[in-house]
């Protein structure tokens, strides 16, 4: 019996790597401007699952958050003080997540048009800082597509 599991966890660990071979270097970008937690937990399982088929080296991933999508980084602590969010789903279980991309260099970037005009702070959410605040959500969106990133709306 010892003998048959080592034999299939070999083979699978062959298929696993033909597979990451298969499909080569890729350059994609997720779009979340939604706030639906159930939605954005698949969102991130998509991710993870990518990342799981082709390997985190080779994948350049990259998260854009506009409009209702930053209640993805939004501490549950601060819904109160941004009313013009319905949801806050970051989580500790979400969090997890979030860090555990993060640990694989998918990069989360957040609209600056947002933060103004929702009145949302970085301090208010999860793991941001200056370096993913990006000017508009949606130019973003365009400018990583023209540079050859793969769009993706989960």
């Amino acid at each position: 019996m010892k003998i048959l599991t080592t034999l299939l966890m070999a083979v699978a660990v062959l298929f696993t790597s033909n597979v990451q071979a298969e499909y080569g270097k890729q350059k994609v970008v997720y779009h979340i401007n939604y706030d639906n937690p159930k939605a954005q937990a698949g969102a991130l399982r998509n991710i993870q699952n990518h990342i799981n088929a082709v390997g985190a080296e080779n994948l350049d991933a990259k998260v854009v958050m506009h409009g209702n999508g930053l209640s993805l980084l939004l501490e549950p602590d601060e819904l109160a003080s941004v009313p013009k969010m319905k949801h806050a789903n970051a989580t500790p279980e979400m969090q997890v997540k979030i860090s555990g991309l993060k640990g694989q260099n998918v990069a989360f970037y957040v609209c600056a048009n947002t933060l103004k005009g929702k009145k949302i702070t970085l301090d208010q959410l999860y793991d941001a800082d200056e370096s993913a605040v990006v000017a508009s959500g949606v130019a973003e969106l365009a400018h990583l597509q023209a540079q050859g990133y793969t769009y993706i709306k989960p």
